[in-house]
C-alpha cells in the first residue's frame, strides 16, 4: 500500500511538472516581442520589421492573436510610427495570452505612457518607452506586475 501511494504522489509531482513546461513557441513569442519592443525603444525601423515577422511566426496553435492586429502588423512593417500604433495593439493582446497562457516563468511588466495613452509589457521594471524611443526614453510607469 505504501509503494503505491509513493507511486501516486510521484506521478502527481511529475504531471505538475509537465503542466508547467513552455513551448518553444511560447518561449519564442515572448522573447521576440520583447526584442520587438527594444527595436521600437531604439528607433530602429529595420530591427523591428524582422521582428515583428518574427513574432507573427511565432504564433501557432493555441497563440493565436486577432487578425487586425496580425494584419496591422503585417501592413506596419515600413514605417516606424504605424509599427509603434500596431505595437500597442499587439501589447494589449499578449497581456491575454500572458494571463490565459504560461509564456514564461518570470515577472512581467506592464507599463504606460501617458502622453500616448498606450501600453506594452517589459521584462525589466525599468521604463524604456518604445513609443518615443529616445526622444522619452523613460517617459511612463509600471502599471501592472504580473507574475508567472
Amino acid at each position: 500500500m505504501k509503494q503505491l501511494l509513493n507511486l501516486l504522489t510521484l506521478l502527481m509531482i511529475l504531471n505538475s511538472a509537465q503542466a508547467q513546461k513552455i513551448s518553444v513557441n511560447e518561449t519564442n513569442l515572448l522573447k521576440h516581442y520583447f526584442e520587438l519592443k527594444d527595436a521600437l525603444v531604439n528607433s530602429d525601423a529595420n530591427l523591428a520589421s524582422n521582428k515583428i515577422k518574427e513574432v507573427i511566426n511565432s504564433l501557432d496553435g493555441d497563440l493565436k492573436l486577432s487578425e487586425p492586429v496580425q494584419k496591422k502588423m503585417i501592413v506596419s512593417t515600413k514605417d516606424i510610427e504605424k509599427m509603434r500604433i500596431a505595437f500597442s495593439e499587439l501589447s494589449m493582446e499578449m497581456v491575454v495570452l500572458l494571463k490565459t497562457k504560461k509564456l514564461t516563468n518570470d515577472t512581467v511588466y506592464q507599463e504606460y505612457c501617458p502622453m500616448k495613452k498606450m501600453y506594452w509589457l517589459s521584462n525589466e521594471s525599468s521604463i524604456r518607452n518604445p513609443y518615443y524611443g529616445k526622444i522619452m526614453l523613460t517617459c511612463g510607469s509600471v502599471t501592472q506586475i504580473i507574475n508567472p
